[in-house]
């Protein structure tokens, strides 16, 4: 299968299908005053790439993806292919091939370098849009849309703000700091394939892999406490639905579980946190590793997260994940996978009050 030039320039070094997820060790991060140089250096070479990107655009182009950081640019975002009249920024499509590399440099400053996640697994979204677009109209790589809510600035507040069809990447910072790294939206359809040079991708294995193994790990005990009475189609806390989290917690408390089965649950969250730059997401899942105690866990339909309405959620006083598997739309003999990772706090950096 083919990949567009667009999909091309995003598409980073090849990784088998089979890979595991990257495991963060949060015992690697280094001191307070420490991982903070460290994250302000980071978000300092987010804002270098910005920089470099606008001053590849003409004026109207820039106009483009320079926009107010408001509820409403910030909440434009959506898993359907709705091009630019879901979502605010510059169309890749549009761009040069200068400028499409310097809009790449951003995004790789930005997100993580693990294989399968951050920018690689970002990178093979928009290659399986190019699968998708070979079949049916509307897909592509070239159909998404980059754009900076605020003005770049290692003082003040502002976001980077990407996305299009099953893919939404909110990175906020405030102050030199990334302050918030959700809503990250993210889906695949086919959920795997093989390209024409013979290399196989299957861009959510390593999310799919971390919740197979937690769920692995349960005794059937256990299992029976994790399952929730109502059947999950899509994710509960989407599109449009932010803030609208469950007021109670459901499902099987974490801190029930051994040292062990806690590895495999913090194992298991570590993808979606990799999104954002390498410390940010160390020092993210770190307070998250703080907050198993108060985390649960929970599934709808079966464990093996391969047939329709299989479904698997992590919610704890910051994380959000869930996971759902769809019939596909296109290819509709196959599953289609949906997921969402929000922070109960820090969605778009903590701004609006929903």
């Amino acid at each position: 299968m083919a990949v567009s030039a667009a999909a091309a320039l995003f598409v980073g070094a090849a990784y088998a299908a089979t890979a595991n997820a990257t495991n963060v060790d949060s015992s690697t991060s280094s001191t307070e005053s420490s991982t903070s140089t460290t994250s302000a250096t980071a978000v300092s070479d987010v804002v270098t790439a910005a920089n470099a990107f606008l001053a590849t655009l003409d004026e109207d182009q820039q106009a483009e993806v320079l926009l107010d950081f408001t509820e409403a640019n910030a909440t434009a975002w959506s898993n359907l292919p709705c091009g630019s009249t879901c979502r605010p920024g510059i169309q890749l499509g549009s761009l040069s091939d200068e400028q499409l590399t310097a809009a790449k440099a951003v995004l790789k400053a930005a997100t993580g370098t693990g294989t399968g996640t951050g920018y690689d697994q970002i990178s093979q979204i928009l290659a399986a849009d190019d699968v998708l677009g070979e079949t049916a109209s509307g897909y592509g790589s070239g159909i998404y849309f980059l754009a900076f809510l605020g003005t770049p600035s290692t003082d003040g507040t502002w976001q980077v703000h990407f996305g299009g069809h099953h893919l939404a990447v909110n990175l906020t910072y405030k102050d030199g700091e990334a302050e918030g790294i959700s809503p990250f939206f993210i889906g695949v359809e086919p959920t795997s394939w093989t390209d024409d040079d013979g290399t196989t991708y299957a861009p959510l294995s390593g999310m799919r892999d971390g919740l197979l193994d937690m769920l692995g790990g349960l005794s059937t005990t256990e299992l029976a406490e994790a399952k929730l009475s109502a059947t999950y189609s899509d994710v509960l806390v989407g599109p449009g639905e932010d803030g609208d989290f469950p007021e109670t917690k459901e499902g099987l408390a974490v801190s029930e579980l051994t040292d062990d089965q806690q590895e495999l649950v913090l194992n298991a969250i570590a993808p979606w946190v990799e999104v954002a730059d390498d410390t940010t997401a160390a020092s993210v899942l770190s307070t998250y590793e703080s907050e198993l105690d108060e985390t649960y866990i929970s599934y709808s339909g079966g464990t093996d997260l391969d047939a329709t309405s299989d479904y698997v959620r992590i919610d704890g006083p910051g994380v959000w994940i869930e996971f759902v598997c769809q019939n596909g739309l296109v290819y509709q003999n196959q599953i289609h996978y949906h997921t969402i990772f929000r922070d109960h706090n820090t969605d778009y950096g903590g701004e609006f009050t929903f």
